[in-house]
């Protein structure tokens, strides 16, 4: 088991999400980020390669064999680090909305 020791940003979260179904290069998350927050969360180049780098160096993801045709845009696939590490994001945050429904009850 991963065990993250602390939460993901929102970046590093949309990241892992976007990757989680398949592989994607930089721009391509950066997009898929856009269109499933609304533009709520945007994720910049220099925090996206920085994120990349990080994930890549810790195992959460990798640099996959194969590109795009005549692309120099790198793609990158999740590990199952990466999945166990989203994973346990997921479950932390799923528990925090059933603390708050558990306590609010109708009123939220």
């Amino acid at each position: 088991m991963a065990k993250i020791k602390e939460p993901l940003t929102e970046s590093y979260f949309y990241i892992l999400l976007s990757l989680y179904k398949g592989e994607n290069h930089g721009y391509g998350i950066m997009q898929e980020t856009i269109d499933l927050t609304d533009n709520r969360v945007i994720i910049g180049s220099g925090t996206m390669y920085g994120a990349i780098n990080n994930m890549l160096k810790r195992g959460w993801i990798h640099e996959s064999q194969t590109r795009e045709a005549n692309s120099r845009k790198r793609l990158y696939k999740i590990t199952d680090l990466g999945k166990e590490v989203f994973n346990e994001e997921y479950a932390r945050l799923k528990a925090l909305i059933d603390n708050a429904k558990s306590l609010l009850g109708g009123v939220l």
